[in-house]
């Protein structure tokens, strides 16, 4: 299994001209089509599963906080005893 994130061509097609961008106006650096495909790629397979990891830590604090909140709604419903 790989690390790295699998981006569409339409993915690419919609990323490539923002890091062509991004160089250029934040490094003053112009770069083709095919290295900025290559920069995605690199970013992909070395950082990808930095941010793939961040996402499933965050989903799984929001379903705990969820699951909290479905257990609160729980316990109400819970009749007294004598």
């Amino acid at each position: 299994m790989t690390s790295a994130i699998t981006f569409s061509i339409e993915e690419k097609s919609q990323l490539i001209p923002k890091i062509k961008l991004y160089l250029k106006d934040e490094l003053d650096q112009e770069i083709g089509n095919f290295d900025a495909e290559f920069l995605l790629d690199f970013f992909s397979e070395e950082i990808g599963v930095y941010f793939y990891n961040r996402g499933v830590r965050d989903a799984l604090e929001m379903l705990d906080a969820r699951v909290d909140e479905l257990k609160e709604s729980i316990y109400v419903l819970e009749k007294p005893t004598k």
